[in-house]
């Protein structure tokens, strides 16, 4: 995604669900993308992490300022390749929590934030995940990333791409029609999706799952996938820009 300032800053939200505390690591990668070809990257992320009801923000720069969150984030085995980049290891009850990317003294660039399960033996799970960005075009497009793995059958997932019922949730230039891809680990493409709509058996589908998006112009996609990598694409049709969310449910197995 691409971080800007204010009203523009990247955006990543969870959920965890179920009835014990799980072990996750947050990450705000930007300078090691360039290695990738990605142009523009965020030259130095910062990371806030807010929770629900008294949980205090955490907060971090450099994901080596802190020795004791840098040994646990080394232990994790996945720490980040820029000295830069943040991150933070925390293990967290079930609620709703949101990842904030910002650029050290208000710069902007292209930078990526993720949430790794640590803990997917526990009973608890990552049952959403949602990225909220300006939506530009060409390369600045806003790209969702999800792994859905540990298990060797099929899981139900629905994605979603939201646009104009934000600004009834105060957030100004939202994106006036978002349009979705699904993509496998090879970039095929599995689902394209405008409008919600279209697709009667999608809207059946998106409805009975009570995620049907609230604005028409809006997008859905219903899809029972095996475990893999898979991508996201929320975009503004007829090359359209706005600040937009795109969503990923895990409904389980089918």
């Amino acid at each position: 995604m691409r971080v800007q300032t204010g009203d523009n800053v990247g955006i990543g939200g969870f959920i965890i669900t179920g009835t014990a505390p799980k072990h996750v690591l947050l990450r705000a990668i930007g300078p090691s993308l360039a290695q990738f070809g990605v142009p523009d990257v965020l030259a130095d992320p910062v990371l806030e992490l807010h929770g629900p009801g008294a949980f205090v923000t955490i907060t971090d720069d450099n994901w080596r300022d802190d020795p004791m969150q840098e040994t646990l984030i080394i232990a994790d085995g996945i720490p980040p390749t820029n000295n830069l980049e943040s991150a933070i290891d925390a293990t967290l009850t079930p609620g709703a929590y949101t990842a904030i990317v910002r650029g050290k003294n208000n710069t902007s660039g292209v930078a990526l934030v993720e949430v790794y399960d640590l803990s997917q033996a526990v009973p608890a799970k990552l049952a959403d995940i949602s990225t909220r960005a300006f939506v530009s075009t060409g390369d600045n497009i806003v790209i969702a990333g999800f792994t859905l793995g540990s298990n060797s059958g099929d899981d139900r997932i629905v994605a979603r791409g939201i646009g104009p019922s934000l600004t009834a949730a105060g957030v100004p230039n939202a994106l006036a029609d978002p349009t979705l891809e699904l993509r496998d680990s090879n970039g095929a493409l599995l689902f394209a999706n405008n409008n919600w709509q279209d697709d009667p058996a999608q809207a059946a589908a998106l409805t009975a799952a009570g995620l049907a998006p609230r604005n028409n112009l809006e997008s859905g996609i219903a899809a029972t996938l095996p475990p893999g990598l898979y991508t996201a694409l929320l975009a503004g049709l007829s090359n359209g820009t706005g600040v937009g969310v795109v969503e990923v449910y895990d409904l389980g197995a089918p």
